[in-house]
């Protein structure tokens, strides 16, 4: 019983040894498995890390490269600036015909072409008081010419950068003037929409000088204002101050949303703001800006300004900071080429959201416009 006992105690150790090679296999294969594939699963998350940072680096490398490149390209080729200053190659809206405006809803507009020098070509949209608008339908260019003379105040309008005359919140402003009895000139400066020619400060003045020429020739004894908007205030100021030296002055000026001076501008301008704190921003872009021939300084020509002033800004604009409008007026409103006329600052609440374009929105405007241009009517009849 005993020997017995003990075989079977044998056995049964023997029988529970006897596994134990084959656990030992597999504790064997799965220390030879599991090491390797936790090396992998290492390595793998190491490595894709290691490629994303690789690329990363490489891309802020690059970045950086542009960014410091960019100042040194710009001094080094002046007409960057003007470019970007113009913006006359940004079309918008893109695929209108300007010849044709009532593709734009203006039924009561016309489409000419003068010619303020040679080889200087511009186009220009003439916008008759709604009040016309049916005897307009199907007439030609010299019927409009005609219309210019009768009993209504002309607006001659001056648009900012980039687009055409036909841009979406030019042509509601057409639509806005018209309806309170004033004719609408604008048209597009040499090197914009259809005009031919090359861009440049004195270009477009010439341009507006012009075409205030042309207007007056036609206006006969009718009020004549100009109304400027964003770039397009240093053509008026730079207009209206030559005007004023050979005393054939406007009976008013309007501008909206102006600025003192084209560096102060570009100093402010939201592209700006990445390179505000460069060393040597005035060096780099602004000096280049006036090594281009572009000062449209508002700020000094103010001061030689002898009519009715009027500045319309919003206090949201984000391209113009209001605070130079602001500034504008102050300069104007001590000026002594203003102490017999006019000036007027009026501000539209950041609540209204009519930012850089969009005051022709205000149902104030005509009650502005009215009482201002109700002023300079009785100055210029009496």
């Amino acid at each position: 019983m005993r020997k017995r006992n003990e075989s079977v105690t044998v056995e049964h150790e023997r029988a529970a040894a006897a596994p134990a090679p084959l656990d030992k296999g597999c504790s064997l294969r799965h220390s030879l498995r599991l090491p390797a594939a936790a090396d992998t699963g290492m390595k793998r998350p190491l490595g894709r890390r290691y490629g994303l940072w690789f690329r990363l680096r490489r891309l802020i490398i690059w970045l950086l490269g542009v960014y410091i490149a960019i100042p040194f390209l710009v001094k080094l080729c002046p007409a960057i600036q003007a470019k970007l200053v113009f913006l006359n190659f940004v079309r918008v809206p893109y695929f209108i015909d300007l010849k044709r405006p009532q593709d734009q809803g203006l039924n009561h507009t016309c489409n000419y072409y003068l010619q303020p020098e040679e080889d200087v070509t511009i186009g220009v949209w003439h916008t008759v008081p709604a009040a016309l608008w049916k005897n307009a339908r199907g007439k030609d260019q010299l019927w409009f010419e005609d219309a210019l003379g009768s009993s209504h105040p002309v607006i001659l309008y001056l648009h900012g950068n980039a687009g055409t005359r036909g841009g979406d919140h030019r042509v509601e402003l057409y639509k806005v003037l018209s309806s309170l009895g004033y004719h609408v000139v604008t048209f597009d400066y040499r090197g914009w929409g259809d005009s031919i020619g090359s861009p440049s400060e004195r270009g477009m003045t010439y341009d507006a000088l012009h075409v205030f020429d042309w207007i007056k020739a036609r206006s006969g004894d009718n009020p004549v204002y100009i109304w400027g908007h964003s770039l397009g205030t240093g053509v008026a100021t730079n207009l209206v101050r030559r005007l004023c030296e050979r005393e054939t002055p406007p009976d008013a000026l309007i501008l909206e949303s102006p600025f003192t001076n084209i560096r102060e501008e570009a100093r402010s301008h939201p592209f700006s703001v990445i390179y505000r704190y460069f060393p040597g921003f005035d060096w780099f872009f602004l000096d280049p800006i006036t090594t281009s021939g572009i000062k449209f300084a508002n700020d000094e020509n103010v001061k030689y300004i002898s009519c009715s002033l009027l500045i319309l800004h919003a206090e949201d604009d984000p391209v113009v900071p209001f605070h130079l409008g602001k500034k504008l007026y102050n300069i104007a409103a001590t000026s002594r080429s203003f102490r017999d006329y006019k000036v007027q600052f009026v501000p539209f609440h950041t609540d209204l959201g009519y930012r850089h374009k969009y005051i022709y929105r205000s149902p104030e405007l005509p009650r502005i416009l009215r009482e201002f241009l109700g002023v300079s009517e009785h100055e210029h009849h009496h």
